[in-house]
This record gives C-alpha cells, structure tokens and sequence, in this order.
C-alpha cells in the first residue's frame, strides 16, 4: 500500500457559493493536508488531525504556502484541433470547413492520433487539469490513441469517437453502420477499463442523417449509463441550418429530443441562443449546458447567459469548458477569467467562489461523478492541483495587498495561468514534474 501525505492550504467545495463571503460553501485549512492512499484520498482537513490519522513514518510533501484544491474539470474539448488553434477570420462554420475537417482527416493516420493525444494530455496536466470530457476524431483509431493514453496515464477522461457522415469531406465523414460499430467496439473496450468512461458521441445534427441520428439513440437506449456530447445553439447560421435539414422540428433543441438525446448524462457544448422553451427541455430533463466563454468570444458566436439560466425558476444544469481548439487556450483559469467578463456583460457578476467551485465541485456535479472527482471528500480519488498565486512577478506584486482567500482566488483566476500551476497530482501520483515530452 502506497501512502503519501500532502501538506499545504486545502480547498475544497461543499455547495455552491451564494456570496463571497459565504464560509459554509467550502472547507478551507490555513495547515491542511490531504492524505492519498492507493490513488484514494483517505483523508483531508487540518493538518495536525491528518498527521495523527497517517501514522509516523508516512511519506510528506509540504507544499506550503501553496493552495492544494481538486484537479480542474474541463467538460468540453476537442483533442483533434491542436493544431488549428489560434487560426484567424471566421465564424462557426466557415471555421469548421476551413480549418477544423482539414484538420480531422489526418487522424486515419494512427501515429499522428498516437502523437496528438500524448501531447493533449501532457497540456491538460500542465494547466492543472485532470479530467476532460473530449471529442476524438471520426476514426476510430483516434478513440483508441486517447483512451490508451489516458489508461496510461490512470486519469478518469470521458471521451468518444464523434459520428458524422454528411456536410464534410469524405476523409472525416463515417455511415451510420459504421459509426455505430465503430462506437460499439469502442464502449466494449474501453468503458469501465481503469477510469476511462466513453461519450456516444453525434458531432451535431448538421453532421449526422436522421439514420445516424436514429442509430445514436439505439445506442443510448443500449447504453444508459454512458455520457452523450454534442453541440447545441452556438451560432444563428448553425441553427438556421438545422431547421433546414430538419424541416419537422419545432427547434434545434427538438431535433435531439425527438432521438431521445436528452437526460442527465447529456452535455451540450455553447448553448448560447436557447428559446424559453429550450431551456426548459433542458432543465427538465436534467441536460447540461456547457459554458465555452473563450470559443464563443473568438468565433463570435454570443454570449452565454449563466446567471440567468442558473437562476431562472427552472434552473439549467451548467458546466464550464476550454473547447479547443475554437478556444483560444487550454487554461480553466483562463477560462473562468473570460467567463468573468462573459458574465459582466450580460450585467452580472461571478464571485472567485463560484469560479473555482465550477471548474472542481461543479463541474463534476454536471458530470455526475462527484463521488469520484471534483472534491477533496475520503473515498475520492486523489486528483489534486497546487496553485501558487506569486508564480510570476506581476502575480507576488498583487498578492501583497491581497488581504483574503476570495481576493487570491480572483487574482489567480485573473492573472494566472500553466506559470501558477506548481504540482498536479493523478490518482495521488505527481504528474508534473514527472512529465517528460520527448517530440521530435
């Protein structure tokens, strides 16, 4: 048995926070320690209570005065676009057909799949971030290049091969059969097989026939437990579109309600130009509304109204995501500093509380596996980032006149990036500094 002690400021959400000074949101220790025990968190809280759980002799990092907090959730990504980040001039769907289906097709080669996914999730650690919930390629090579990396690595990712076969090139296009096997063999492989989860996984309706559509309801039926992703209301030519290829819909949203689409394990990315009655389709069925701030500023696509659709009397169940490579970086802290400014202009506001409880605690309540991440909590698996708030110059400089845990929360929110991420820890083990990527 493998027992380590982790010493230094714990943070760790219960709830969330109403108000930036509400205490009984989250459990903090000024000397905390976690204490992991084969990848499991045993233990978490005050420091001297820790050490005398641990027993003399237990093996001590202390990370002081760094904050230890849950390893960041990201719920929405694309792990094919590496290399189509930051690519100037176009909306939603010229994106898409200018950059991003080029892009796909050279994932039917399984070296490059091999190549990228090592290099995505070396990234994701770097930033602090332990789970993804990722979009492979239409090649089911792509699927097997992240899952055996994840498997690897022992992370808990969610991810799957999407389907798609109209509206793209032949190289990125499958059939419904095909991506219908093709998704079967997948989930029969690698779901369940360490910590590695499979989404069934429709591109959106522009990409997949109503045969398709039809073939990806047949396997949620067959597959109730699994996550389902797609994409939903990000762009006005995008649903224009949709209601053209699906004359019959009352809206966008109606065309993965009438396959069934919907339910609490379902993650639709953007979700920025819902109809009332969208969201309610979304709130009753328990579907989440993925916050994608930095994707939806550089395509242009809108802004997301969170307060509003957390706050409406039938509430939407929110998650937060980087979405790369329509994203412009891999960072949930930089996320949530563009989600700030989301917010603002819709004429509210996000307490650091909030922030951080969404990319932890929230996130995994969206990904319903709170019980394994998202928190420090015993039982838990011991996924853990260390966040230093004087990690460059400009940062120290702030912090002193930083005067409480809220003020260090924004300004890391704010300022800080992969610089303020000092340690990640997977399944208790460091990830970080133990890192090496060898490319030539």
């Amino acid at each position: 048995m493998t027992t380590t002690l982790i010493r230094g400021r714990t943070l760790s959400f219960l709830r969330w926070p109403d108000r930036i000074d509400d205490h009984t949101a989250y459990r903090y220790e000024e000397d905390g320690a976690v204490l992991v025990r084969d990848g499991k968190i045993a233990a978490s809280g005050a420091y001297a209570d820790v050490v005398a759980e641990a027993g003399p002799d237990v093996a001590t990092v202390d990370h002081r005065p760094h904050l230890l907090l849950p390893g960041f959730v990201d719920c929405h990504v694309h792990m094919p676009q590496m290399q189509i980040i930051a690519s100037y001039g176009a909306e939603l769907l010229d994106w898409l057909n200018t950059y991003t289906f080029p892009e796909e097709t050279k994932f039917r080669n399984a070296q490059h799949g091999r190549r990228i996914a090592r290099l995505f999730l070396d990234e994701m650690i770097r930033q602090g971030t332990t789970s993804v919930v990722a979009y492979c390629s239409v090649h089911k090579e792509s699927a097997e290049a992240f899952f055996a990396e994840s498997h690897d690595r022992d992370m808990l990712n969610i991810a799957g091969k999407v389907m798609m076969d109209r509206n793209a090139p032949e190289g990125v296009l499958d059939t419904p059969q095909s991506g219908y096997d093709d998704t079967k063999a997948l989930i029969e492989t690698w779901h369940g097989r360490g910590r590695q989860h499979y989404a069934i996984t429709p591109r959106f309706a522009i990409t997949s026939s109503p045969e398709q559509m039809e073939m990806a309801q047949a396997l949620m039926r067959e597959h109730p437990d699994l996550h389902m992703q797609t994409h939903l209301s990000e762009n006005h030519a995008e649903i224009a579109f949709t209601q053209e290829l699906y004359p019959w819909s009352t809206d966008y949203t109606d065309v993965y309600e009438r396959y069934d689409l919907l339910g609490a394990r379902s993650l639709f990315g953007h979700c920025i130009h819902l109809s009332e009655r969208e969201a309610d389709a979304l709130s009753a069925s328990g579907s989440v509304a993925v916050f994608c701030p930095t994707s939806n500023l550089f395509l242009g696509s809108g802004l997301f109204d969170y307060q509003r659709f957390r706050q409406r009397e039938k509430s939407l169940r929110i998650a937060a995501a980087t979405d790369v490579g329509g994203g412009t970086n891999y960072s949930m802290l930089r996320t949530m500093d563009e989600a700030y400014k989301v917010i603002a202009l819709n004429g509210e506001k996000l307490n650091p509380l909030g922030s951080f409880w969404q990319v932890t605690r929230g996130n995994a309540e969206a990904l319903s596996l709170v019980d394994r991440i998202g928190t420090l909590e015993p039982g838990t698996d011991a996924d853990i980032v260390v966040l230093d708030a004087r990690a460059t110059p400009v940062m120290r400089l702030r912090m002193e006149t930083v005067a409480s845990l809220a003020e260090e929360l924004f300004l890391l929110q704010t300022l800080g990036d992969d610089r303020a991420i000092a340690e990640v820890y997977v399944s208790g083990k460091p990830a970080k500094t133990t890192m090496v990527t060898v490319d030539p």
